[in-house]
């Protein structure tokens, strides 16, 4: 794909957004309590907007896969030369970490922005829409930003703006993670937010906090999802291959049918939720491939299932899978045939330090209005924040993207359409968390964890879960 690696310097496409009117823009609602630092870092914010959405319209026509962002981390990178970080490159294949040291001394905090697009062909109606085609798993794709990381990218550079244009007042350091792969690296190889942290993007300075947010269709643009405790679950992976013997079809009793084996097994692993599990401990055990066979009167040789499993508390997790163990044992054994297992355990749970995430509501209302800050419920979808926020204490934050006018499909879909508005909200919001986090004097200002949040602060009831609104995987 072919794009400059500067489109700050293309006046044309600033223009054209100017010219395009999102549905939320405009100054930040006013605040009585506002801090001294609100108001200069609201001006900052005013001028980083059209620049950022400038940003968000390129990469938006220009995405790249997993593991492939080449161009789109050039372009992070100039950017954030330009700015005055500090940068490095190639981290985790393509990732690039900015790091600002604020004129006052205060605390290390870290903001994470993922870059990867999809391979999805992009129906959004969007007048910079991808076009993009590319070959993946050995088939011609569309590659689109369907999960909104091109909203990211841009709100990651705004705010890298803001806190540049006010450095000289800024009280610490902050360290921006612009991170490929989020959506799981290509068959074979190693990357995403695990392989940022093996190559050492949490050391030299540490952070002792990390923000990020991900775009949420569900709310309109000019609102934020806050939620504390558990916002997306594990993400597990799983492929049963069940062995029977082959025979005619219409000689059954000279078979061991994995068929009959494989269909046993799918309706008992339902059975873990239902019946092995605490009800108020949520899960999912999908089913999603069930393949074998090859002709209509054939008893095949074997079956092939694969699946997905989804927690929040570890312990749920591990049980879940000793069962899938126990009764893919018991149901072969009993049929008389065997089985393998290969039960892969991703990326853990998404949970919001509480302490964070109270602390993190404030500027968050202070930013977009007290009324637009709505408390969302956790999601099955996974995301590879976790990895960070097992480490040090997260709190991961949904930016409301559609514009009712327009509506948007859901997150990997190729009608998900993020309006420029969330752009501007995105910034402000972030600007504000991520300064009065350093303010008031990190985790010394508050009683946030030193350290990832262990199973007991992962429980949520059942009644609160969403079904739809997963990011990532």
């Amino acid at each position: 794909m072919r794009f400059s690696v500067g489109p700050f310097r293309v006046l044309g496409v600033v223009l054209s957004v100017l010219l395009l009117a999102p549905a939320t823009a405009g100054e930040a609602p006013a605040a009585p309590d506002a801090p001294p630092w609100a108001a200069p870092l609201d001006a900052a914010v005013d001028a980083a907007v059209a620049p950022a959405v400038a940003v968000r319209h390129h990469l938006h026509a220009n995405p790249e896969l997993s593991n492939r962002e080449e161009q789109t981390a050039a372009l992070v990178a100039e950017r954030l030369r330009e700015l005055g970080y500090e940068v490095e490159t190639g981290v985790a294949h393509t990732g690039v970490v900015g790091l600002l040291r604020g004129g006052r001394p205060g605390p290390v905090v870290a903001v994470r922005a993922d870059m990867d697009a999809l391979p999805v062909t992009e129906a959004s109606g969007l007048p910079f829409a991808s076009t993009e085609r590319t070959t993946f798993l050995g088939q011609e794709v569309g590659v689109a930003h369907a999960c909104g990381h091109d909203v990211h990218v841009a709100v990651g550079l705004g705010v890298a703006a803001v806190l540049a244009e006010r450095r000289a007042e800024l009280p610490g350091t902050v360290k921006f993670l612009f991170q490929p792969a989020e959506e799981g690296p290509p068959p074979g190889e190693r990357g995403g937010a695990s392989l940022m942290i093996e190559e050492g993007v949490l050391d030299d300075p540490r952070p002792e906090a990390i923000f990020a947010l991900h775009t949420y269709p569900e709310l309109e643009v000019g609102k934020i999802g806050w939620v504390t405790g558990p916002t997306y679950a594990a993400v597990d992976q799983f492929v049963a291959r069940i062995e029977g013997r082959q025979a005619h079809g219409a000689a059954p009793h000279t078979a061991v049918d994995p068929i009959v084996m494989g269909a046993q097994a799918v309706m008992a692993l339902q059975t873990i939720r239902s019946r092995n599990l605490p009800p108020d401990a949520p899960s999912v055990v999908t089913v999603g491939i069930f393949r074998g066979g090859e002709r209509f009167n054939i008893i095949p040789q074997s079956v092939h299932l694969e699946g997905t499993v989804r927690t929040y508390d570890p312990q749920v997790r591990a049980d879940i899978e000793r069962r899938m163990g126990e009764i893919l044992d018991g149901v072969t054994r009993a049929g008389g045939g065997r089985y393998e297992l290969d039960y892969v355990s991703n990326a853990p749970a998404t949970i919001n330090d509480a302490e964070l995430a109270r602390r993190a509501r404030a500027p968050l209302e202070r930013a977009v209005g007290a009324d637009d800050v709505v408390e969302v419920p956790p999601v099955m979808g996974g995301e590879d924040f976790a990895y960070f926020s097992e480490l040090i204490p997260g709190f991961y934050f949904r930016l409301g993207t559609t514009n009712p006018e327009h509506g948007s499909g859901g997150l990997h879909t190729p009608s998900f359409r993020a309006d420029d508005g969330a752009v501007e909200v995105g910034i402000r919001a972030m600007a504000h968390v991520v300064w009065d986090f350093l303010a008031t004097g990190g985790v010394a200002g508050g009683e946030v964890a030193n350290a990832g949040p262990g199973p007991a602060a992962v429980a949520a009831e059942p009644s609160a879960m969403a079904t739809g609104g997963a990011a990532g995987r």
